[in-house]
């Protein structure tokens, strides 16, 4: 019974202690390591424990064989679970600066998104003319009245297969609406001419978008004129004349959606009150930024379950690991622990010492498993189904420090796991037995 209630008592420690290492912020947890620097420097136990955690530590030469595998499959648990989470970080970066907080989007009400809206002619004509717009020199509404569409373009890899791109037909004033986007090549297209604009992340994904370059869609010839930059989602798209697009799908007057820009962030309530209250609409408003955050947010978090479990399952080997090393490695210096033990050092000091080890080991798989993660990953580019839409997104993976702190906080998890059981075990070990053993 005493030795259930111990294990008991152990595993309610490694909840706990997990518990909190997860929920508290690093400022807490600084606090913590400084109090635990202090205990270590003005404690008799404390600095008993520093003692024999340098001599563990001045023997790990002797033993880089077995270390090095706590090392390097923690650093593998680190890498994976960083990359798989700056997927999902970069994902909602690509969204997120796609909109802004003057823009705003009116789509047919009830609507999830830009391709399943429909407006009609009348009710674009109605939002252009609601207050709380912005104009431009001449005093017309900056004002875009666009319609998505999905065309197939064989892919960039030269398998020979398609994939799904979106294009947006746009009005004259969609590039003062959006002053990020930014031609790097070629010039801009004509209206009332088949000519398109292409993404440079649509460029990378898709065969055939270079400039002068002819492609099929729907079932006409349009020639790419230009490639541009916008930093975010729309480089996944193709650009052309919405009066063309409509045309070549058979859409006549309608759109999908209007995109506009208010002459301050504060007139947003004003311009959707009208909308609202006016009795021929029947449309939901809401600031780009909003909206294109909300698009990011159900494929982030799948990606970011997904980095979690992989990461758990992961870790739960890289805690075996830990464990059968930490466990050979008190096996092997059971003389050296009784010995410690003989001359006055109590249970406390070999648990904190053995654990101080098997945590340095973490430390080190976690900064090389981070950094792994940020030279293969930072920037990489990726493309996925986007939610909300009809093609691919291209958006590069983020490794963000806050993502390093994350895997880092795993690694040592891992580590203080791993060698809490092989440090009581070592503390618990009679004296007489361990030198009669050894």
């Amino acid at each position: 019974m005493k030795s259930f209630l111990g294990g008991l008592a152990l595993l309610l420690v490694v909840v706990l202690s997990i518990v909190a290492w997860a929920v508290l912020p690093w400022p807490a947890l600084l606090a913590v390591a400084v109090l635990f620097l202090l205990w270590m420097q003005l404690t008799r136990v404390g600095r008993q424990a520093g003692s024999a955690t340098s001599v563990g530590v001045s023997t790990l030469s002797q033993r880089i064989g077995s270390s090095s595998v706590v090392v390097i499959g923690i650093a593998g648990v680190v890498a994976v679970l960083v990359s798989l989470l700056a997927m999902g970080v970069g994902y909602r970066e690509a969204l997120s600066k796609s909109g802004s907080a003057d823009t705003a989007i009116v789509m047919r009400g009830s609507s999830a998104s830009e391709v399943s809206s429909v407006l009609d002619h009348a009710s674009v004509t109605v939002i252009q003319e609601a207050p709380g717009i912005a104009r431009d020199a001449s005093g017309k509404p900056i004002a875009s009245p666009e319609l998505v569409v999905a065309a197939n373009l064989p892919l960039s890899d030269g398998s020979g297969d398609e994939g799904s791109v979106q294009v947006r037909g746009i009005g004259e004033q969609a590039w003062a609406l959006r002053p990020e986007v930014k031609l790097i090549a070629g010039r801009k297209f004509r209206p009332g001419l088949r000519e398109l604009v292409a993404g440079k992340g649509a460029q990378r994904q898709f065969a055939g978008l270079e400039p002068g370059r002819q492609i099929k869609l729907g079932s006409e010839t349009w020639t790419v004129v230009g490639i541009f930059d916008a930093g975010n989602a729309m480089d996944s798209e193709l650009w052309a004349d919405a009066d063309m697009i409509a045309s070549a799908y058979r859409r006549g007057s309608s759109r999908t959606s209007v995109f506009v820009r208010l002459t301050d962030p504060g007139a947003f309530d004003t311009f959707k009150a009208a909308l609202k209250a006016d009795p021929r609409l029947q449309v939901d408003v809401d600031t780009t930024l909003s909206y294109f955050s909300k698009q990011s947010e159900g494929v982030t978090k799948v990606i970011s379950a997904i980095g979690m479990v992989v990461g758990v399952i992961m870790g739960i080997g890289a805690v075996f690991g830990a464990l059968n090393t930490m466990f050979a490695a008190v096996a092997g210096r059971a003389r050296e622990i009784a010995t410690l033990r003989a001359i006055g050092f109590r249970g406390t000091p070999v648990v904190v010492a053995v654990m101080l080890e098997t945590m340095l080991l973490a430390l080190l798989g976690g900064v090389l498993g981070g950094l792994v993660a940020w030279l293969l990953f930072n920037g990489f580019s990726a493309s996925t189904l986007a939610s909300g839409a009809v093609g691919k997104l291209s958006f590069q993976l983020h490794v963000t420090p806050q993502l390093l702190w994350t895997g880092l906080k795993w690694a040592l998890a891992i580590g203080f796991i791993g060698g809490l059981f092989p440090a009581v075990r070592a503390a618990r070990l009679p004296v007489t037995t361990a030198l009669r053993e050894s």
